[in-house]
């Protein structure tokens, strides 16, 4: 519905008419030209007959419509545009992704080919960011150390695009678990949002850094921020054969889901993984009341334009 940003900008349509009221000069006194009554009737005569030209002519209505147009152009006129209401969770939401050495291993199936194990990560979770939108994201990679790929941000899809480029050897070939999760502890330790949680992938076992995992884990539970876990790859510690590479420490993740209040999933397939990213799209729905926002078109270019052109075509009359 058409409104008015500023309507009482309205109240000077008449300030012209004021103007000329209170500034309207006297008559003049003083002697007069006397001149032949025949000469006299005929100037008189052709004066009134200008006179009632310009009355007549659009030259007398052009200035006040112009003034109107103006006065309308700075009350603002708009419109209520549509626009969908951005749904707000209240949650931030920390992605926290292993690129250690073993991500390498092409031991996954994704349509029909074989993939590495990064790759088939790198693929669903982007969908899975995308998905998220009410989320704050951001993401955390970690091998040897650990990076923040992307703040905590609504936009979703430069997160998703931050996954799909996520390469090995950026932040080391080790696994360190600990700083990983810590890091992303780090942020939310400062963050207000009503529920906080992480999502820790990881591939292989925590060699790296002096802290336990189980213990950073504990400080989540202090914290309050659930930590679901993904332990990925085919074999686990308990079902690899000694000495055996690329296997995932599975209990050590259940571990810390467990401590913290989360849940862990175990993915050995890439339609495992499909499903744990639905089941986390269940577990932490986005579903929420959207900002109130209100967004106008406005349309004052409309009459600031035609005010200018009539402006234009009254200077071109009186000089032709």
């Amino acid at each position: 519905m058409l409104d008015l940003a500023d309507p009482w900008v309205l109240l000077l349509l008449p300030l012209p008419l004021l103007a000329a009221r209170l500034l309207r000069t006297g008559q003049v006194s003083g002697g007069a030209l006397r001149v032949p009554d025949r000469v006299g009737a005929g100037l008189v005569a052709a004066g009134q007959g200008r006179v009632d030209a310009f009355r007549i002519s659009s030259r007398q209505g052009l200035p006040w419509l112009i003034w109107a147009l103006l006065v309308i152009a700075l009350s603002g006129p708009r419109d209520l545009a549509p626009v969908s209401a951005l749904k707000v969770s209240g949650r931030d939401l920390a992605i926290v992704l292993d690129l250690s050495g073993s991500m390498v291993r092409d031991d996954f199936d994704l349509d029909g080919r074989q993939v590495t194990r990064l790759e088939a990560v790198t693929t669903v979770g982007a969908d899975f960011a995308r998905r998220r939108a009410g989320d704050r994201l951001a993401l955390v990679v970690f091998g040897s150390e650990a990076y923040f790929a992307a703040p905590f941000s609504f936009d979703t899809e430069a997160v998703a695009r931050r996954i799909e480029e996520a390469a090995i050897g950026i932040s080391g070939r080790a696994t360190n678990i600990s700083d990983g999760l810590g890091l992303a502890l780090k942020r939310l330790s400062t963050s207000g949002a009503v529920s906080r949680v992480v999502i820790l992938l990881s591939d292989g076992v925590n060699n790296a850094g002096a802290t336990n995992p189980r213990g950073v884990a504990e400080l989540a539970a202090q914290m309050g921020v659930r930590v679901h876990t993904i332990a990925l790859g085919p074999k686990d510690l308990t079902t690899a054969e000694a000495g055996e590479r690329g296997v995932v420490d599975a209990a050590t993740l259940r571990a810390i889901s467990d401590i913290s209040g989360g849940e862990s999933f175990r993915v050995r397939t890439t339609d495992d993984l499909i499903s744990v990213t639905q089941a986390l799209d269940a577990l932490e729905a986005t579903d929420g009341d959207g900002l109130a926002a209100e967004v106008y078109r406005d349309y004052w270019i409309w009459p600031a334009g035609a005010s200018i052109i009539l402006s234009l075509l009254l200077a071109w009359r009186d000089l032709t």
